[in-house]
């Protein structure tokens, strides 16, 4: 199957009503994401893109936007019950794809809608996923594990002061909370998603109103409760609620604090949710695979740092590294890290690395910066997201040896790509530092 790219967003009708979706992947089993914040602006993050193209390699992926978020057109005017119409809603969006029936993903606000329609449209639902669900978020006497009134509405008063900025960020997904740049784009996001009055008020309904007690007996899907240990609201004794209370359910808790299961550790819950999907574990990902490593370094950049001060020189990191990114997602690469002053990708072509790292030096120049780059293949060691081994260190030594605006690779490389439209010019044998012998080396002319 090939390389999933992000979809193009088309409507469902609900009586007058648009409702924007979107599907990816050809997978025999169809998965639901109930309501993102707004389907388009969420592929500008690379953990957003790479979480949904996991999912859609193994299933037919459908989004939407509820009404009243993203794409979609305002809420009606005389609404359901906000979990009701959202349901109606899944419903009019797996009839417009012809999706009979579907497992269902949830998280937070998204998963009283997916109860309701589990329970009431069993016929449509294979399996439920719900991800810091609760059946009732507020304390009673008959539900003393919920949270008091006065913290939850001191939640729903925080959301409508912060609503569409970037501290939402470091409160709700701390695992990213020192990435301006996911910041920003979580921030923007939400603006895009949704008003911050019409946020605070679904929430203010999800949290302070939402009752389903009565309706997790009559789920007769499959159910898998997805919990992280320190995720505050609401606290893990919710989940444990609902599977002592869903006939057929599950639980698994996962590390760390953040909101959403995207982002921190995104393999746990893909690997889980695709076992419990299709009762076959993943094949565990090769821990050495080949690959083209890719180096650059920015030319000069002390001295460019030095007359340029701290904060003029950090905004055209910032530049370097978003544009960096933007390429190699683009290009089909993976950005493994940067380096300071430089990155460090793989590919899984040389082809794609050339291309990208020709891309990457014409587009700095642009704004005064000017890069080396290496480029080796060989068999990399993969290392919990980070890469090692011998091809890693032989790339770092070939960008070593280009001269500033170069493209350097070794013959390994050059030997990969005869017969493509790339040239390349012989730069001669070269001793790497640290490595043994002597290498050929090329520099490339037309990418």
């Amino acid at each position: 199957m090939g390389a999933v790219v992000q979809p193009e967003s088309r409507y469902a009708w609900l009586g007058q009503d648009r409702i924007a979706y979107q599907v990816l992947g050809e997978g025999p089993r169809d998965l639901v994401i109930t309501g993102a914040e707004s389907i388009d602006v969420a592929w500008e993050d690379p953990g957003v893109a790479l979480f949904l193209r996991s999912l859609a390699s193994v299933f037919r992926l459908i989004l939407f936007d509820r009404r009243g978020t993203g794409a979609s057109d305002p809420p009606p005017s005389d609404p359901l019950p906000p979990w009701e119409s959202h349901a109606e809603e899944l419903a009019a969006v797996l009839d417009e794809v012809g999706s009979e029936r579907a497992a269902i993903l949830a998280e937070i606000d998204t998963t009283p809608a997916a109860i309701f329609f589990a329970a009431t449209r069993p016929g449509r639902t294979s399996a439920l996923i719900l991800v810091h669900a609760s059946a009732k978020y507020v304390a009673s006497d008959d539900y003393p594990i919920g949270i008091p009134r006065e913290v939850a509405e001191a939640l729903v008063a925080q959301v409508d002061q912060l609503w569409g900025t970037d501290a939402m960020a470091a409160m709700y997904v701390p695992s990213r909370a020192g990435d301006e740049r996911f910041r920003r784009w979580w921030a923007k996001l939400l603006r895009t998603g949704a008003s911050p009055q019409t946020a605070a008020r679904a929430l203010l309904r999800t949290v302070l109103e939402v009752d389903l007690r009565p309706l997790l007996p009559l789920i007769q899907a499959p159910t898998l409760v997805l919990h992280r240990r320190e995720f505050p609201v609401p606290p893990v004794e919710h989940a444990h609620f609902l599977v002592e209370h869903i006939p057929d359910a599950r639980l698994l808790e996962l590390p760390g604090a953040d909101m959403s299961v995207i982002w921190d550790r995104p393999e746990l819950a893909l690997d889980v949710i695709e076992e419990f999907l299709t009762g076959v574990r993943p094949v565990p990902e090769p821990k050495r695979v080949l690959a083209t490593v890719l180096f650059t370094d920015i030319v000069g950049s002390t001295e460019r740092a030095t007359r340029l001060g701290d904060r003029r020189w950090r905004e055209l990191l910032t530049v370097h590294d978003e544009l960096a990114r933007r390429l190699i997602e683009e290009f089909g690469g993976q950005l493994i890290k940067t380096t300071g002053d430089g990155i460090l990708a793989t590919f899984d072509g040389p082809g794609r690395g050339i291309r990208c790292a020709a891309a990457l030096r014409d587009e700095l120049r642009s704004i005064g910066l000017q890069i080396r780059v290496g480029l080796h293949a060989g068999e990399v060691e993969l290392r919990d997201g980070d890469v090692g081994g011998v091809a890693v260190h032989i790339a770092a030594r070939v960008m070593a040896a280009a001269s500033p605006g170069e493209v350097v690779t070794s013959r390994t490389v050059r030997d990969l790509i005869v017969g493509s439209d790339i040239a390349v010019e012989d730069r001669g044998e070269h001793v790497l530092k640290g490595i043994d012998g002597s290498w050929q080396l090329y520099a490339v002319s037309q990418p």
